[in-house]
C-alpha cells in the first residue's frame, strides 16, 4: 500500500525513539516537521516511532547459493524483502551488479554501494569481486571509490591453499596506499575478515570498518577503539561457520579448527568490542548464503551477545543512520520511519513485527 500522493500530508502520535518522549509530527513534502500541518491525516497514534532501519552489510544482486540476480525484478524483490522488514536503508558491501536502476523507485530502501570487492587472484569467491595484484590496488580502489557512494570494499583474508587455513590478502604497504587513495576521494573503506591476522595490518593502516572481525583480539579491539574504527560482525551469518568447516575439512583441517575456534569465541568478541567503546554496528550479510530481510534476527543476536536492547536497537537504526550521514526524526528530514504496536527497546522480538512505514514521506506498509 502507497499513499496517494508523495506531497500528502500526514500526522503521526507517538513515542519518539531514541528520546523516549511523547511527540507529534506532521510529513509534509516527505520531510519531517514538528510544526501543525492543517488537514493533514492522521495515520498513526499511540505506538513506537523508530527512524528507519538500516542494514549496514549486505548485497543487492547476489541470490541465495551465490548466483547473480541481474534482472530488475529480482533487484527489486531483494530490496522489497528489506523493506518489508522495516529497513529502510542499506550499505551494500559488495556486488558483481549494477543496482543503480533501483535508484529511480521511490518505494524501494536507499543504498549505499561500496562497489565491487576487490581480492587477489584466486583468494575469493569466484566471479564476485575485482581480482589484481597488490601493486594494482590502490588503483583499483579509486576506480572502486567513483562507483560506490563513499565505501570501498577490501577482501582482508581468505583461505589460502598454499597453508590450508586462513591469511591476509594484502601487504602493509599496499593497504596503507589504497586507503590513503580511497580518503584522498572523500571514500571510507572497509574490509571482509574472519581471521585474526590480516587484522593489524588493516586497522594499523587507518581501515574505517571490520566486517565481521570474528578473530579480533583484545589488543586489537583497543586499537579500534581509539582510532574509532567500527564493526559489522553479521552475527547471523556467523552461525555459518560450523557449515563452512565441516565442508572444508576433508581439504583444509587447519581452516576448519580455525572455523570453529572463531564461531566459539564471536558472541564474546563482539561484547568485548562494544565494551571496550568500539562502534557496533547490526548488518546480516544477506545475499549469498543468506535471505534478505534478517535484520531483526541480527538485533537479537546482537543482544545475546551482551549489548544491551537499546544498544542493539540503536545499531540497526539511529546510530547506523548517523554512521551512514543519514538523519533521523528531525526537522526537515525525510520522513523515513517505521512505527512499533511496543517499545522494541524493551523486547527485541518487537522489532519482527513492523507496523506502519514511511519511506520518503510515503506509506508502503
Amino acid at each position: 500500500m502507497t499513499s496517494p500522493s508523495p506531497g500528502g500530508a500526514l500526522h503521526l502520535s507517538g513515542v519518539l525513539l531514541p528520546d523516549g518522549e511523547q511527540h507529534d509530527v506532521w510529513v509534509r513534502e516527505g520531510r519531517f516537521t514538528f510544526e501543525r500541518v492543517a488537514g493533514a491525516e492522521t495515520v498513526s497514534t499511540g505506538g513506537w516511532l523508530l527512524p528507519g532501519l538500516v542494514d549496514a552489510h549486505c548485497h543487492v544482486g547476489i541470490g541465495v547459493g551465490g548466483d547473480h540476480v541481474t534482472d530488475l525484478q529480482g533487484l527489486r524483490q531483494q530490496a522489497l524483502d528489506e523493506r518489508a522488514a522495516g529497513v529502510l536503508a542499506l550499505r551494500d558491501c559488495g556486488s558483481p551488479v549494477d543496482t543503480r536502476a533501483l535508484d529511480d523507485e521511490p518505494d524501494l530502501p536507499r543504498i549505499i554501494r561500496a562497489g565491487r570487492h576487490i581480492a587477489r587472484p584466486r583468494r575469493y569467491i569466484p566471479h564476485l569481486g575485482i581480482e589484481l595484484e597488490p601493486e594494482d590496488l590502490a588503483a583499483e580502489v579509486r576506480v572502486q571509490a567513483g562507483r560506490g557512494d563513499g565505501w570501498v570494499k577490501l577482501v582482508g583474508d581468505w583461505i589460502d591453499r598454499s597453508v590450508g587455513d586462513l591469511a591476509p590478502e594484502w601487504p602493509r604497504d599496499a593497504l596503507e596506499a589504497a586507503i590513503a587513495a580511497a580518503h584522498e576521494t572523500g571514500a571510507r573503506v572497509t574490509a571482509h575478515t574472519f581471521g585474526t591476522d590480516a587484522l593489524p595490518d588493516l586497522i594499523g593502516a587507518g581501515i574505517d570498518c571490520i566486517e565481521h572481525g570474528t578473530g579480533l583480539t583484545e589488543e586489537l579491539i583497543g586499537e579500534m577503539a581509539s582510532r574509532g574504527t567500527a564493526v559489522v560482525p553479521t552475527l547471523v551469518n556467523v552461525e555459518n561457520f560450523p557449515g563452512f568447516a565441516e565442508a572444508g575439512e576433508r581439504k583444509f583441517p587447519s581452516y576448519a579448527s580455525t572455523m570453529r575456534r572463531l564461531y566459539a569465541s564471536s558472541g564474546a568478541v563482539v561484547r568485548a568490542a562494544f565494551e571496550a567503546g568500539v562502534p557496533v554496528f547490526a548488518g546480516t550479510d544477506a545475499g549469498g548464503s543468506l535471505a534478505h530481510g534478517r535484520i531483526a534476527d541480527e538485533v537479537r543476536a546482537l543482544h545475546e551477545a551482551g549489548l544491551p536492547a537499546e544498544a542493539a536497537l540503536a545499531a540497526a537504526s539511529w546510530s547506523a543512520r548517523r554512521w551512514l550521514g543519514l538523519p533521523c526524526i528531525e526537522e526537515g528530514a525525510p520522513a523515513d520511519l517505521v512505527v512499533f504496536d511496543a517499545d522494541p527497546r524493551a523486547d527485541p522480538d518487537v522489532l519482527a513485527r513492523p507496523g506502519l512505514t514511511l519511506l520518503r514521506g510515503r506509506i508502503v506498509a
